[in-house]
């Protein structure tokens, strides 16, 4: 009989039952009795064994419940600080914000109940981790040293001197927008992170000024001011071993104006190394780098003494006054707005004082200009009005730090036809909690002339903690 290939590979996968010849009687007798006997040995095994071995307590049942389940005691998840924390001897001054409140008796003595825990960490203000946060600051309070290069305080330097030196006057209201580059600067010079020693120095300052290079009319260009910053690079690298250690990845230089990002442009370990602490921070912005870079805040010089309006006394919904060149966002934000009654929005001059207009209105739009930073938000921020910021891909300063939904609107470029829905569904309570999450966050943007508390160069100096360089030179 022929068999094809298919047939046999059927046979191979289903084979066909094989035929038996059939057995006597007293053959399945035999076989039935064999087989119960097989059984019951292999029970009794299985029963001694069990009541023999030690994992298993047959006095006990495995109903068990949590209640019997011991835990390690949880840590206290908010403890309360008191303001009189303490630091090492310095010019700081400990200004510590109001203490996180405790977690409410019930939910510190029930068992654990995670809807209610997190419903508290919620309502805790605006910080990521107050705590965390605070640890750490003392830490860098009491370990910190910034290495300042000798230009900013000699003197007899250069005829480029007034470049490297503090502002004499930097208080001074023609400063504007410039004002924090120039007030870091000062700030450093009298704190007690400052070392003489380099050896001892985490970060090196590179104290040029962008602001004052463009207002040199022997620079003034940024080409020209590219040229000076890769000139003066090369004689630091030239005469300090710092730079050489680490590339430049533990120097870092500051400035407020635009033309600050092209200052580094000539110079390419500059640019790619160095940490620029800028105002103008943009996730897309050329040569910015997040989380290399600082988010620098952007703060005009005024008094710092001057009361907040209370929130009823507000009655105003929306204010805004700008210009609108070079912004399409802002053009759109007039067309759309311009005429509303619950806002005040104004393109160029206002009918009463700038300053006013924050201080009677309840939310104060941050609109993107040329940049996507302007004054506007520490503006807000002083004057006790919640900043509704529509400025995409903004890195906002102390970000890390700072909750900035608890205490302002975040809303995107595209939809500025929705801003007055948006803020009308905000409750009252919502409001006053982030009126008064505003009112503790408003330290971290102010100047002193000697640095105190966590004001903005404290907060600024943080940044910096945080990305210290690895690289050290060996002693």
């Amino acid at each position: 009989m022929i068999v094809s290939e298919e047939q046999e590979e059927e046979e191979e996968r289903c084979p066909k039952p094989k035929q038996h010849h059939s057995r006597p009687p007293s053959l399945h007798l035999c076989l039935l009795l064999f087989t119960v006997l097989v059984a019951a040995l292999f029970i009794v095994t299985i029963f001694s064994f069990l009541t023999s071995s030690p994992y298993i307590d047959s006095t006990h049942n495995f109903d068990l419940h949590f209640s019997e389940i011991k835990f390690p005691p949880e840590r206290n998840r908010n403890p309360t600080l008191s303001h009189s924390t303490t630091f090492p001897p310095s010019s700081f001054t400990a200004d510590l914000a109001p203490p996180l409140p405790p977690l409410p008796q019930a939910v510190i003595k029930s068992k654990p109940n995670i809807k209610a825990v997190d419903t508290t960490m919620e309502e805790s203000g605006p910080y990521h981790n107050w705590q965390l946060f605070v640890e750490d600051f003392k830490e860098m309070m009491r370990n910190f040293k910034i290495y300042v290069y000798p230009d900013a305080t000699n003197q007899t330097q250069s005829q480029f001197g007034p470049i490297f030196l503090p502002h004499q006057n930097p208080f001074d209201p023609k400063l504007g927008n410039y004002f924090s580059e120039h007030m870091f600067k000062l700030s450093l010079l009298q704190s007690s992170l400052l070392t003489l020693h380099p050896q001892q120095a985490h970060l090196f300052f590179l104290p040029f000024s962008v602001n004052l290079l463009r207002n040199d009319p022997r620079v003034h260009s940024e080409a020209s001011i590219s040229e000076f910053v890769s000139q003066y690079i090369t004689r630091i690298r030239r005469d300090f071993t710092f730079w050489n250690a680490s590339a430049g990845a533990n120097h870092f230089y500051v400035y407020c104006h635009s033309v600050g990002r092209e200052a580094a442009s000539k110079f390419l370990d500059l640019r790619n190394n160095a940490i620029q602490v800028t105002c103008s921070s943009s996730y897309f912005q050329r040569y910015y780098v997040t989380h290399k870079d600082v988010a620098l805040p952007q703060v005009w010089p005024r008094s710092n003494d001057q009361p907040l309006t209370p929130p009823d006394a507000r009655h105003k919904l929306v204010y805004f006054s700008g210009r609108i060149q070079n912004s399409r966002i802002r053009k759109e934000l007039i067309a759309v707005w311009g005429n509303d009654s619950y806002m005040d929005i104004f393109f160029g001059s206002t009918p009463f004082p700038y300053e006013e207009g924050f201080r009677k209105s309840k939310y104060c739009l941050h609109v993107k200009g040329y940049e996507v930073n302007t004054a506007r938000v520490s503006d807000s921020i002083h004057y006790g009005c919640i900043p509704v910021i529509i400025s995409n891909y903004y890195d906002l300063p102390f970000a890390n730090v700072l909750n900035w939904s608890k205490f302002s609107v975040i809303i995107n470029q595209g939809e500025i036809a929705f801003i007055k829905k948006r803020l009308l569904s905000i409750t009252r309570q919502m409001y006053l909690d982030m009126y008064q999450n505003l009112c503790q966050v408003r330290k971290h943007f102010l100047w002193h002339k000697t640095p105190r508390g966590f004001d903005s160069f404290h907060m600024t100096a943080y940044q910096l903690w945080l990305r210290r360089s690895m690289h050290r030179l060996s002693h």
